[in-house]
Parts: structure tokens; C-alpha cells; sequence
């Protein structure tokens, strides 16, 4: 059984890695899979989603923490919830079945996974923690405004319908960082740590030639994301690779070597 999760986790992850991919080149036939034509920079978007829950799966494949699950559940419970509503609202019907679907199967995977134990227990460092409160009230406040289709949220213009479902997206991944600040264990932490470095490496790339074409209405979006992405960048690197209590990686059991 262990085996036998771990080759559906990680084959999903590589999975997702191969779509945003696609979606990061603008490859036809996963371009093809979004609801309307859009912009480069929000397929970059759409990758980075990709990536980040690509990582975390990956992570927990590695280290077989099958109780890390638990957060990255919670938030496609969320997330694909509303867009269920969303795309019902607007007549998508296979969509919005897709999403129901993925909510229903991830509330499985909640239920069956937040009862589980960590087997490795070191606590989450504050600096993370602190950080993931903020995280938490910043995605919220972003995930409603762009819910909302205020303008200017994000660095460029967003399709309106795109906006909502980047605001879903947002929304969902307030209650990742949440909960891991309601269980402050570091492997409840790392998951999202290892998405928010995934996701800054895709977009990272993208925002920086973005400087030199952004509108000035934009312009504020464009300093104020970039700022989160190096400093969530950073704060995964430090904890992922450099503190001493958090860097062992490829662990397959608990305590730090």
C-alpha cells in the first residue's frame, strides 16, 4: 500500500510538471485545456500553479509524510469547490463537473489524511510560521479583490472570468498556509514551502522582463508581487537548504541528520 501511494503521488506530480510545462510554453494542446483564450502572463500563472502543487507531491512522495497531504487537500477542496459553483454559474458544465469531482475526491483525501501522524515531529520555526500568517491574510485579501474583478490587482490585465478563477485559486491556497500554521509541525510547513519555491521559479523569470513593459497602472502590483515572490523565495531556501534543525532533505524518516 505504501508503494503503491507513493507511485500515484509522485506519478501525479511529474504529471503536473509535464502540464505546466506545456502551459509555461504555451503548448497547444495544454493551452488547449483553459477555458477561454488568454494572455501569456496568465498561462505563466497557471504554470506556476502547477509547479507548486507538482512540488509539494513530489516532496510528500519522497519523504512518505502521508499526513502532509492533509493541507494541499484542504485547499483543492476549496478551490476546486468554488470553481464548481463558478463554472455552473456560467453554463461549463463539464468543467464544473471536473471540479466537483477533484472536491470531492480531495475531501476523501482530507478526511483520510488529517488523522494521520506525523512520524517526524520537529516543530515549525517561527520566522515560517509568523510568515504563513501573513501569507494567509494576504491571499485572502488578493483571492477576494480579484473574486471581485478589481482592477489592477495582479501585473497585467486579467480577463474577468480569469480573475475570479485566479481569486478561487488564492482563496484555496490561504487555507495551505493556515493549516500549517494551526499544526505547527515542519513537515505540515514544508509542503507549501516547497510550492512557494516552485511557483517563484516559474514566474520569477517572467515577472523581471515584465518591468520594462508593465503600465504604470500596474506598475504597484508588479513591485508588491515581485517583493513576495523574493522573499518567500528566500525564506524556502533558507529553511529548505541552509538551517541547520530543517535542511536535511530526501529524508525518508523523522529526525535531522
Amino acid at each position: 500500500m505504501d508503494k503503491l501511494l507513493r507511485v500515484v503521488i509522485m506519478g501525479t506530480g511529474v504529471g503536473l510538471l509535464v502540464l505546466a510545462a506545456g502551459y509555461f510554453w504555451q503548448w497547444s494542446w495544454a493551452v488547449a485545456t483553459w477555458p477561454w483564450p488568454d494572455g501569456p502572463l496568465s498561462y505563466t500563472f497557471v504554470a506556476a500553479i502547477q509547479a507548486a502543487i507538482a512540488a509539494a507531491l513530489l516532496w510528500i512522495g519522497i519523504t512518505r509524510e502521508w499526513a502532509a497531504i492533509a493541507g494541499g487537500a484542504l485547499n483543492l477542496v476549496v478551490m476546486m469547490a468554488g470553481l464548481a459553483v463558478f463554472f455552473l454559474g456560467m453554463e461549463l458544465l463539464l468543467y464544473a463537473l471536473i471540479c466537483a469531482l477533484f472536491a470531492l475526491v480531495n475531501a476523501g483525501i482530507f478526511w483520510w489524511s488529517h488523522r494521520l501522524p506525523l512520524r517526524d515531529s520537529r516543530p515549525t520555526p517561527p520566522l515560517v510560521r509568523w510568515s504563513f500568517v501573513v501569507f494567509t491574510a494576504v491571499l485572502l485579501f488578493v483571492g477576494i479583490a480579484l473574486i471581485l474583478r478589481l482592477p489592477t490587482i495582479f501585473p497585467w490585465p486579467l480577463h474577468p472570468d480569469s480573475s475570479v478563477i485566479f481569486g478561487l485559486i488564492f482563496v484555496g491556497d490561504a487555507f495551505f498556509f493556515l493549516y500549517a500554521v494551526l499544526r505547527p509541525q515542519w513537515h505540515y510547513a514544508a509542503a507549501p514551502l516547497w510550492s512557494f519555491l516552485a511557483y517563484d521559479l516559474v514566474l520569477l523569470p517572467r515577472f523581471i522582463p515584465h518591468f520594462g513593459a508593465v503600465s504604470p497602472e500596474h506598475a504597484l502590483s508588479l513591485y508588491l508581487y515581485t517583493a513576495v515572490l523574493l522573499y518567500s523565495a528566500a525564506l524556502a531556501i533558507y529553511y529548505l537548504f541552509i538551517h541547520r534543525q530543517t535542511r536535511p532533505l530526501l529524508v525518508a524518516a523523522g529526525g535531522v541528520s
